[in-house]
């Protein structure tokens, strides 16, 4: 059987002079172009080849090297944009159909880079998906602690950004540790903070908690000091504004602001939290 989107071994059924038909006598056979046929094929041979689609929707052979086959993901380059779509660059005389509706973001532009998989679409022709989540691995080697980059594929206000680490293993940063805004495309450093049980990784941006505590101590001290010495909000303000102004949650911002205040360093007052003098009245962290 003549499967597309994957490397097979045909049998050279017969030769013409455009190239070779390959399959059994008398069954489904495919075209190998003459340019592809390597020199001294004879009928009988059996050749390695990969089955995709020609320009004219024909199922055809050929022995170059697509960057992905069937259900594989990868980085793949935009070679042109339409109304409908675009085009990318997989290494083969067709470029592969990123149809508008499997698009995320906005970094769909000629000479970008773009995580895909290929997959087959109803009219069974090769197209390409930035919806990689059913095609990434859940085997990672990855374990709790350990430090891991990844490529941001896709956000959910309800879940989270979700992350090919790798791209190639299915991650998720939670929505609570997703401190600042993330786009698709963007690759992160992160550290894994759960393995859960299907091998789907948990991830954070953040540092542990005993190391994050003084970096964001130090934001809060340089956010005073940028504005004179005052910020015009509390631990008491709403978690999506803190999220945006100081890329903390609510309880790092409340962590941070509580070991400043046993420090001595700032005061808090009703609606805003104030930069206090040094006993040489030097203002500052």
């Amino acid at each position: 059987m003549i499967e597309l989107g994957k490397w097979q071994t045909l049998t050279i059924a017969r030769l013409v002079s455009f190239g070779a038909f390959l399959g059994e006598p008398g069954g489904e056979e495919i075209l190998l172009p003459a340019s592809q046929l390597p020199q001294g094929a004879k009928a009988g041979d059996e050749l390695r080849v990969f089955v995709y689609k020609d320009s004219e929707d024909r199922p055809i052979a050929t022995a170059k090297t697509p960057r992905l086959c069937l259900h594989e993901v990868g980085l793949l380059t935009v070679k042109q944009t339409g109304k409908i779509g675009a085009f990318l660059d997989w290494g083969l005389d067709k470029d592969l159909f990123l149809p508008f509706h499997e698009q995320r973001g906005t970094g769909v532009k000629p000479g970008n880079e773009v995580l895909v998989a290929v997959y087959l679409d109803k009219s069974s022709r090769l197209c390409a998906t930035m919806n990689v989540y059913p095609y990434l691995d859940t085997d990672s080697p990855y374990h709790t602690g350990d430090m891991v980059r990844g490529r941001i594929y896709e956000t959910s206000g309800n879940f989270g950004v979700f992350v090919a680490v790798d791209d190639r293993y299915s991650a998720l940063i939670p929505k609570k540790e997703a401190v600042r805004k993330l786009e698709i495309g963007e690759t992160v450093s992160a550290r894994v903070t759960g393995v859960r049980p299907d091998g789907k990784l948990n991830l954070s941006i953040r540092q542990e908690a005993y190391l994050q505590i003084d970096a964001d101590a130090e934001r809060i001290l340089a956010a005073l000091n940028e504005n004179d010495g005052v910020l015009p909000f509390t631990d008491k303000a709403d978690p999506d504004f803190l999220r945006s102004r100081m890329q903390m949650s609510k309880n790092e911002f409340k962590r941070a602001v509580g070991r400043l205040l046993k420090e001595g360093r700032i005061r808090i007052e009703k609606e805003r939290i104030v930069l206090l003098a040094k006993s040489d009245g030097e203002i500052g962290a």
